[in-house]
């Protein structure tokens, strides 16, 4: 199935989400209840209910952590991320410092979202 823009903009921004709130290895209530918010406040329009997506994205973000390969999980969604640059970097910002401190692994990775992911697009809504 071919997804629309906006859809895979918002699985993408799912997936970024659980990726940072799992990132520091401490995922806290406040940090989830967020996730839920955001996911409500989505147009969904795939055939996948947003229930198993999240646990889908919960899965593929906790071997991307595991693993190391949190950069290459964030390549991998930047074309659908960068379809609203600003939505997805105040998704990110708001819900690394939602817990009253972002970890360095947070600051890593926002950083990275920031400069390398949304860079093109976040330069091109200045202008």
């Amino acid at each position: 199935m071919q997804l629309t823009e906006q859809q895979g903009f918002n699985e993408a921004l799912i997936q970024l989400s659980v990726l940072l709130y799992q990132i520091d290895g401490k995922v806290s209530l406040s940090e989830q209840d967020y996730v839920e918010q955001v996911m409500e406040s989505l147009d969904w329009g795939s055939t996948i209910c947003k229930e198993a997506f999240l646990n889908n994205a919960i899965h593929r973000a906790r071997q991307a952590v595991d693993n190391n390969d949190c950069r290459a999980f964030m390549q991998e969604l930047g074309e659908d991320l960068n379809q609203d640059a600003g939505k997805a970097l105040d998704v990110a910002m708001e819900l690394t410092a939602i817990d009253g401190e972002r970890s360095e692994e947070e600051t890593e990775l926002l950083a990275y979202l920031t400069n390398r992911i949304l860079a093109k697009s976040l330069t091109a809504q200045v202008v």
